[in-house]
């Protein structure tokens, strides 16, 4: 197993406010961004009321309906600008797990699905920022996400799911799928599935109010899963999908995959089309 050097998460983005020239692009500018990769692939943008939050959803255009629906879920977004400070808006400048549905070929039904506060946080009440940051696995995201994906099945007409997550997005799916019947497989991508053993990594202040996934795996010990992971990701390497993966038995079908020459970034899109 190779060694990570142990720093914060490479999430950091540096704005340069001397120059005067350089700026975060606004909610409505990254989501007409995220809205046009969408719809430049025959997709449209639903949003999708739940208990707790308003979320974002893409969808293709001609719904057909599937036995089976995969679900992506977004990862954290820009849930920090530096380690000190959180965002004023979670909303991804680079929406990675919109990118890998949309180049997600397979026979299922497939959809996109972003967390609370993404594309929608001024328009929200409840949008505070503990719930992109300490609370952002809590029980009312997961609920939330849970309602949400509820709606695109009962719109697909399916009856059984894939639940796909990108970092923290994996574990929202692994969460969401322990407290379900009809979940069939797990994939993640750089998935965060230990944040005890994350927060403890990068020595940052634990996740007070959210679920561990780690401490879901009663819940998930009869579902299919893959986790695949970068050989050279720093933010949420080898070591916490295999402190993860040594709570299943035995018995549980679940599999990782070091993808060589990735990072928690790149390359996850040549990945996705070897994916069926």
């Amino acid at each position: 197993m190779k060694q990570f050097v142990k720093s914060f998460p490479f999430y950091i983005i540096f704005i340069l406010l001397i120059t005067g020239c350089t700026h975060l692009p606004s909610t409505q500018e990254r989501l007409a961004s995220a809205t046009k990769l969408a719809e430049d692939a025959g997709w449209t943008s639903e949003t999708i009321s739940t208990s707790y939050f308003d979320l974002q959803a893409f969808i293709p255009a001609q719904r057909l309906k599937n036995n089976r629906l995969t679900v992506f879920i977004e990862g954290d977004g820009l849930a920090w600008i530096s380690r000190s400070q959180p965002s004023s808006d979670p909303t991804p400048l680079n929406p990675v797990s919109l990118k890998l549905a949309l180049a997600y070929e397979s026979d299922d039904a497939v959809a996109y699905l972003g967390r609370p506060c993404q594309f929608t946080s001024h328009d929200q009440k409840r949008c505070t920022q503990k719930y992109w940051t300490s609370h952002r696995f809590s029980k009312e995201v997961i609920i939330a996400t849970g309602e949400a994906i509820t709606a695109l099945k009962i719109m697909i007409g399916a009856s059984e799911l894939q639940l796909v997550g990108y970092s923290g997005g994996g574990a929202i799916a692994a969460l969401v799928a322990s407290r379900r019947d009809d979940v069939t497989r797990l994939v993640t991508f750089a998935g965060n599935l230990n944040t005890t053993a994350w927060t403890e990594l990068h020595h940052i202040s634990p996740l007070s109010g959210s679920l561990n996934p780690a401490d879901a795996v009663s819940g998930l010990q009869g579902i299919q899963q893959i986790h695949f992971v970068g050989e050279h990701d720093r933010v949420t390497p080898a070591e916490i999908v295999e402190s993860f993966n040594r709570l299943l038995p035995l018995t549980a079908d679940s599999q990782i995959i070091i993808i060589p020459e990735a990072d928690h970034r790149c390359c996850w899109l040549q990945v996705i089309k070897q994916m069926k």
